[in-house]
């Protein structure tokens, strides 16, 4: 009784406003401090880490001295000492059935089902009512036998249930460098699947779980063996405090990042913290550091959604440094991950449904896009995904959210992951004359999606070539002078501190500047079918510019937000955009691969063989062809170019050496 006394003095002293306010609003549960209980009574509150289910019951027995009307009011548990957070590769048999704290990202999730966990019987003989505990979660358990002495079938009076749900827990990404993430089971039930809370739960959640490690006997061929299985029941959940926007920054910090905002170099001091032991590639370091900033997240009147997010692609030849460039950036950030394409499947990356043998039941698994939200995701080898897995990044690159309606699973995840990806030329060189759909496997519909495109290209020059070897011998004989110009850590505070920038307004005179590029660059060639640019490219010039005024800690884009932002895209379409034939920046060289000039070339090239092949009845010799194509002003070697794309697209076909047909 001296027990019961001290947690009710207790409750009553701390939580007595908190139990009122429960009792007028109906809530199901009270979250106690376990820091102000262990001052109150360290002796009690050490047998709440020991041996915590007793002790939790008698708490909510106490609750109900302060009310008879409190018939289930259930108590969680924060705030435990750092000796009880515990990784999950650390858990070990001295654990079970004591109160302990992990953190996990939720990797699938199965619907929340009614549970049995009380039936009231009453006798036909004599209406005595019988409680019976269902501690087996397969079979319903029944009174035997009746005080009175009946034995028979008794009648049920009362079902009393509770909602639950399994989660699949695994340990977050920064504490599994180089290791296995080790995963675990994890079961919430009662207050803790509100729809308020379930949403907390659902795949790709970052959790800090408070709960009682136990132990689940395992059967094999319906016998117990003496190897146990475990699952970690959960007592309090919060969201876990490793994400960006919830990065601790000290006053010393601040006043670090602020000076370094200050400074008129800033953006060549973050580039020279992106990947120091890689020569060159300006450019491309920058758009990385403005990835990592990011714009902002727009959401429109009539609930449209404009993403913040800059994704970028990189291609090129191989041995440039892309996967360090990759590897790098997703390091950076707190929910980063490094895939690699050629050993990821669509499911890996998006969501999936499957049925959980152990659980019998459909459950919701989160891919790494998911995993990642909020931070970053760099997918190496790209172009070695199959077309249906890159199909599947579709939504997720231009909404920001994963929907998958499968088994009885309707779900909608979010995905508001920057993506930046690595692709190889097909034929192992990246080849400028060609687009770049001719070079890597990957649907122009995804390859649209990214804001800024790069090539990697490895071409002999003396004074480059001179350069980057004497800083490769540098980083080998001196590699302390190899190292960021802003470790890690605060360039990862500085992103933190940015992203709570909200509201970033283009000024008049930025927006005009913007405005006025994206028109002149759509109106440079006029009455020439080439367009140079459109509303994606705009739109990432906008993206682009917000993340500028983010690096400056302003709100506002300035004119020199909009210059860098002009140059960088600019940059990018230059690269993978620019027609040698021309000599002029083609879009559709980019999105399509088909430049307009080469577009114009299939239309003549086919109306020259829908004419011979009218006049002649039958097929066409390819060197009439080329007769007729070089009297309009395309070369020989352009014409066989064309001739074969045209069959790879099934357009024409060569009954025979030296003709061909349309089919």
């Amino acid at each position: 009784m001296e027990k019961f006394e001290r947690l009710h003095n207790f409750l009553r002293e701390y939580y007595y406003a908190d139990i009122q306010k429960q009792m007028t609003e109906d809530m199901p549960a009270l979250i106690i401090d376990f820091s102000l209980f262990d001052m109150f009574d360290p002796v009690l509150a050490d047998e709440l880490l020991e041996n915590p289910e007793p002790l939790i019951k008698e708490f909510t027995e106490a609750l109900k001295m302060f009310d008879s009307s409190i018939q289930k009011m259930n108590v969680r548990v924060k705030n435990l000492p750092e000796k009880r957070y515990i990784r999950l590769r650390n858990l070990r048999a001295e654990h079970i059935g004591k109160l302990l704290c992990t953190d996990v990202i939720v990797k699938s999730a199965t619907e929340i089902k009614p549970q049995i966990y009380e039936i009231i019987y009453s006798c036909p003989e004599c209406s005595f009512k019988i409680p019976v505990p269902q501690e087996d979660s397969t079979f319903l358990q029944k009174p035997s036998v009746c005080s009175c002495g009946f034995r028979g079938e008794f009648a049920i009076l009362e079902r009393k249930m509770y909602d639950f749900r399994w989660l699949r827990g695994v340990e977050p990404f920064e504490i599994t460098t180089g290791e296995q993430p080790t995963e675990i089971m994890i079961l919430v039930k009662e207050d803790l699947t509100t729809p308020k809370i379930q949403k907390k739960t659902d795949p790709g959640a970052r959790l800090r779980i408070t709960g009682i490690l136990k132990e689940v006997p395992r059967r094999i061929k319906g016998k117990v063996t003496t190897i146990l299985n475990t699952h970690l029941e959960v007592n309090h959940i919060e969201t876990s405090g490793k994400e960006l926007d919830e990065i601790e920054i000290t006053p010393d910090d601040e006043a670090k990042i602020l000076e370094i905002a200050r400074d008129p170099n800033v953006f060549d001091r973050l580039r020279a913290s992106i990947a120091p032991g890689i020569y060159g590639f300006n450019e491309i370091k920058e758009s990385i550091v403005l990835q990592l900033f990011g714009g902002q997240k727009h959401i429109l009147p009539d609930g449209s959604r404009v993403r913040g997010n800059i994704h970028i692609l990189l291609t090129g030849d191989p041995g440039t440094g892309k996967s360090m460039l990759l590897k790098l950036a997703s390091s950076i950030v707190p929910r980063g991950r490094y895939v690699s394409g050629s050993g990821v499947s669509g499911v890996g990356l998006t969501a999936s449904v499957r049925k959980d043998e152990v659980l019998g039941s459909w459950v919701l698994e989160a891919g790494a896009l998911i995993l990642c939200n909020k931070g970053l995701i760099a997918i190496d080898e790209f172009d070695k995904m199959s077309k249906d897995d890159q199909i599947a990044m579709h939504e997720a690159t231009s909404i920001e959210t994963v929907s998958i309606a499968k088994a009885s699973i309707i779900a909608t995840l979010p995905a508001e992951t920057a993506v930046i990806a690595g692709a190889n030329p097909r034929h192992g060189r990246f080849e400028a004359y060609k687009s770049i759909l001719e070079q890597v496997d990957i649907p122009e519909t995804l390859l649209s999606r990214f804001d800024l495109k790069f090539a990697l290209k490895d071409i002999p020059d003396k004074v480059h070539d001179e350069q980057m070897a004497e800083h490769i011998l540098t980083s080998r004989i001196v590699p302390e002078s190899i190292v960021p110009e802003i470790d890690v850590d605060l360039l990862r505070k500085y992103i933190a501190y940015a992203k709570r920038i909200e509201n970033i307004m283009l000024t008049k005179e930025s927006a005009d500047m913007l405005k006025n590029f994206y028109v002149e660059m759509r109106n440079a060639y006029p009455d020439s079918g080439i367009v140079s640019i459109t509303l994606r490219q705009y739109e990432a010039l906008l993206r682009i510019a917000e993340a500028c005024a983010k690096v400056r800690l302003d709100n506002k884009v300035s004119l020199d937000d909009a210059r860098r932002s002009i140059r960088l895209v600019k940059f990018s379409l230059m690269q993978l955009g620019y027609d040698s034939e021309t000599g002029r920046i083609d879009i559709d060289k980019i999105e399509s691969g088909i430049t307009s000039s080469t577009r114009s070339k299939l239309r003549i090239i086919q109306d020259i063989i829908s004419d011979l092949q009218k006049e002649t009845g039958k097929e066409v010799a390819v060197s009439d062809v080329e007769a007729q194509a070089q009297e309009q002003g395309i070369e020989g070697n352009r014409v066989r170019d064309v001739i074969d794309r045209l069959k790879r697209e099934g357009l024409v076909f060569e009954p025979k050496p030296g003709y061909i047909k349309k089919t």
